[in-house]
């Protein structure tokens, strides 16, 4: 957030009684003034690619808790409030979503594996690539792919070193099993 300016403070206090009233370009007031900040917050401690989406998930939240805003209280700080628990949520269903990916990704990755490998064409490492759960899929390609370090894949999900690895590890497990490459012959799996 930034520093408070009173004269602004104001301004937010009146745009948001005014929306409460109904007034419909009260909330695009609102939204012209917080949105940039917003976007700035959820850049600083979600994935970058996500904030846009968060700052729409937050006014949309903003929307239907208007009616508890207290007028002449501060708004940011209400604002603000209301996006910690929209990020709260987001990172909550990323979790649940990781957990299923990687539950559902085990029996597709053992029925697609064929008996014996005999050429692989990129289409077919492609299609194994596409058939990975998301997480695994970004860190495996950042790494093998685009040649990042551990420590910024680990970076940019915002995740452990160890975790950055371990994405890696499984995604390459999953590829060779699913192209019918023994993972024995083509060494480590964390490379």
């Amino acid at each position: 957030m930034r520093e408070a300016d009173p004269q602004d403070d104001g301004e937010l206090v009146r745009l948001m009684a005014a929306y409460q009233a109904g007034e419909l370009a009260a909330f695009e007031g609102l939204y012209a003034r917080l949105a940039a900040e917003l976007r700035r917050y959820f850049q600083s401690t979600a994935f970058e690619g996500a904030a846009q989406d968060l700052v729409q998930e937050t006014f949309l939240a903003i929307h239907r808790s208007r009616r508890t805003y207290q007028p002449g209280l501060p708004v940011r700080p209400w604002v603000f409030g209301i996006a910690r628990n929209v990020l709260g949520r987001h990172r909550r269903e990323a979790w649940r979503r990781s957990r299923t990916e990687d539950r559902d990704a085990r029996p597709a990755a053992e029925a697609a594996a064929p008996a014996v490998a005999l050429a692989l064409e990129p289409r077919d490492v492609a299609a194994a690539l596409a058939r990975l759960p998301a997480g695994r899929r970004e860190a495996w390609v950042l790494h093998h792919v685009h040649g990042l370090s551990f420590q910024q894949i680990a970076a940019r999900f915002r995740i452990g070193v160890g975790a950055a690895k371990l994405r890696s590890s499984r995604a390459m497990r999953a590829l060779r099993a699913a192209l019918g490459v023994d993972p024995q012959a083509g060494g480590s799996a964390d490379g």
